[in-house]
Order: structure tokens, then C-alpha cells, then sequence
């Protein structure tokens, strides 16, 4: 008997301890386990969230529907939850013989801020470049006025000194 109650242990252990959030839903989707990682990645207690439908907290859940009714796993499912300010890639199986359906959710979150965040400097540093091109546009404009208004006024002042010394010449 010892050795069932370590090995029963170990599991309490691994599943208290797996940084991955770990859910498991009934056949009619309802929350029936949820470890102490998720509960951190869902900001709730697992008094607040065994028993409920998956959908009050976790909105469309047809993927878990789908693995329970084909028998397959869905794996690498991306999703953002922003009410949870969480994004996680998903693993979901079923256990058909148990009439439930696990998922392993891995929190990607910190990476999916960075990318986020990287994807603002990029938008804002093409900006800023759009802004300093235009500029320089703008000012390379106004120079090429200048010098065609000032190249202009120099042919018409030269006319003026030619035609002058024409009529001296004659």
C-alpha cells in the first residue's frame, strides 16, 4: 500500500508543482480539476472555477468540444485571453475511456509582450523614419525654390546687363 500512496504523492507533487496551467473538463465541458498554475494564469481560486462551464471563463472552447467528440489531439493551439492578460499555447486530448477531456496550457505570455512590444518599436521607428524623409523632402524642396528663384533673378539681371551694354556697343 506504501507504494501506491508514493506514487500517488509523486503525481500531487507534479501536479502542484508543473509551471503549466493543467485543466480538465467533464463531457458536458464543465471544469472538473484545475492545478494551482492555471489558477494563477486565470487570477481565480479553484473553488471558483471547478464546476463552472469551461465557456463562463474561458469563452470559446469548441477546441476542447472537438477533441472529446473526434478522439484526437489538438496540439500547438495559440490564444490570447486579454481578460487574463495571458496568452498561451494549448495542447488539448482527450481521455476517452474517461469521458473527459485534459488541457495543458503553456504560458507564453512574457514572449508574446515582447514580440508586442517589438512590433511597436519597429511601427514607430518606420514612422519616424517616414517623418524624417518627409522632412528632408520637404526642406530639399525648398532649397531647389530657392535656387530656382535666385538662378531666375540672376538670368534677368544678366539680360539686363547685356542689353545695357548692347545699347552702349551701338
Amino acid at each position: 500500500m506504501a507504494d501506491v500512496d508514493s506514487k500517488s504523492s509523486l503525481w500531487k507533487l507534479l501536479w502542484d508543482y508543473d509551471p503549466n496551467g493543467l485543466l480538465v473538463l467533464d463531457e458536458t465541458l464543465k471544469i472538473i480539476l484545475v492545478n494551482p498554475a492555471l489558477c494563477r494564469m486565470l487570477k481565480s481560486e479553484a473553488a471558483g472555477l471547478v464546476g463552472r462551464p469551461a465557456t463562463e471563463v474561458l469563452g470559446n472552447v469548441s477546441e476542447f468540444r472537438t477533441a472529446l467528440r473526434t478522439g484526437q489531439r489538438r496540439i500547438g493551439l495559440e490564444r490570447a485571453y486579454p481578460q487574463f492578460e495571458l496568452f498561451v499555447r494549448k495542447l488539448i486530448f482527450p481521455i476517452p475511456n474517461e469521458h473527459i477531456v485534459a488541457g495543458i496550457f503553456v504560458d507564453l505570455t512574457t514572449e508574446w509582450k515582447q514580440k508586442q512590444e517589438l512590433q511597436k518599436l519597429k511601427q514607430e521607428a518606420i514612422q519616424e523614419v517616414r517623418r524624417v524623409v518627409d522632412k528632408q523632402m520637404n526642406v530639399a524642396q525648398n532649397i531647389a525654390g530657392l535656387l530656382g528663384e535666385t538662378t531666375a533673378e540672376t538670368k534677368v539681371s544678366l539680360l539686363h546687363l547685356l542689353e545695357m551694354l548692347k545699347k552702349e556697343d551701338a
